[in-house]
């Protein structure tokens, strides 16, 4: 794909990553950012200093539309979302702003795409070290889930996958593309301004070169899903604190085992989408103007005071 954006917005996504951890969902979906990409990203969330603040009660709302938590767990979870919250404030957000000033300067000039993909790194870094913080409470949630939430969660699975069938097997594969070019320009104009009809030719041409293989991609979403449904069956039924430390290893094999799938087919996928999605970063970029590069770089930097702005105000702003 072009824009290899499923890194769930970076700031705004801080919901999606908790729910990777207290219910192995949402990491299912962690794939590589390009440079241009991650400004992208941030661009999409247009209230990022009103959303960030709510996303304890909005983190809260989608979990438990998996696991129909029990008042316990509820308590138990708010709590935990409130505190992981406080953390990722003081120190995610920082280390955030630090990596778009970063981007400033390579947004300058000509990129390669081995310069694209060399931010993953940095930003993997950033991303793990929710699911590490927010680990102990996950595994003791984990032993906490009863049978019929489990229930819950894969008729909640059943739902998303009926989707996905719907708006990616099933549907025209023009109506397939189509939606996948708007997705990549509407991304590049946030970042860019409006492009000029060579450019969004050229984008056209580069989503053509990097197909979405559903069939595997929705395999491979089904293997996913099993996987964490089977952990969680197998540290539920374990049942007791005494435990927690082995459902912590399960937890952790489980993140593994998303992140980098079993499947050599899936492997060599996303391999290549990877590849593919950076030369596509680089060649956009490198097909910008002076004056396209200036507003990214007013983007960039907008986002990155932004985010300062966040992380120096207390929970309650």
């Amino acid at each position: 794909m072009l824009f290899p954006v499923n890194l769930l917005r970076v700031v705004s996504g801080f919901k999606s990553h908790l729910a990777a951890l207290i219910l192995p969902v949402a990491c299912c979906r962690l794939k590589i950012i390009g440079v241009l990409a991650l400004a992208a990203l941030l661009s999409a969330c247009s209230a990022v200093k009103l959303g960030y603040n709510q996303l304890p009660a909005l983190a809260f709302f989608y979990l438990n539309g998996y696991a129909d938590f029990t008042e316990a767990q509820s308590l138990q979870v708010k709590s935990e979302l409130t505190r992981l919250h406080t953390w990722h404030r003081q120190t995610q957000l920082p280390a955030y702003a630090d990596l778009l000033d970063k981007l400033q300067t390579v947004l300058q000039g000509n990129i390669t795409p081995a310069q694209v993909c060399a931010v993953w790194p940095d930003v993997r870094r950033q991303l793990l070290a929710v699911p590490s913080q927010a680990e102990p409470a996950v595994a003791a949630l984990a032993l906490s889930l009863q049978p019929e939430q489990l229930q819950h969660m894969q008729r909640k699975f059943a739902r998303g996958n009926a989707d996905y069938r719907k708006d990616f097997i099933d549907a025209a594969p023009a109506a397939i593309r189509a939606r996948r070019y708007e997705q990549a320009t509407s991304r590049a104009d946030m970042l860019y301004g409006p492009l000029d009809e060579q450019q969004l030719r050229r984008i056209g041409q580069l989503v053509d070169q990097t197909g979405l293989n559903a069939p595997l991609v929705y395999a491979e979403r089904l293997r996913r899903q099993q996987d964490a449904l089977q952990t969680l069956r197998a540290i539920s039924a374990a049942n007791s604190t005494a435990n927690t430390a082995a459902a912590q290893t399960q937890l952790r094999a489980l993140l593994d085992r998303t992140l980098a799938s079993p499947e050599p087919a899936y492997r060599s996928y996303i391999d290549k989408n990877t590849q593919d999605g950076c030369r596509a970063v680089a060649e956009l970029h490198n097909s910008t103007t002076d004056a396209q590069r200036r507003k990214a770089m007013r983007v960039v930097r907008g986002y990155a005071v932004d985010l300062r702005t966040l992380a120096g105000q207390g929970d309650g702003a």
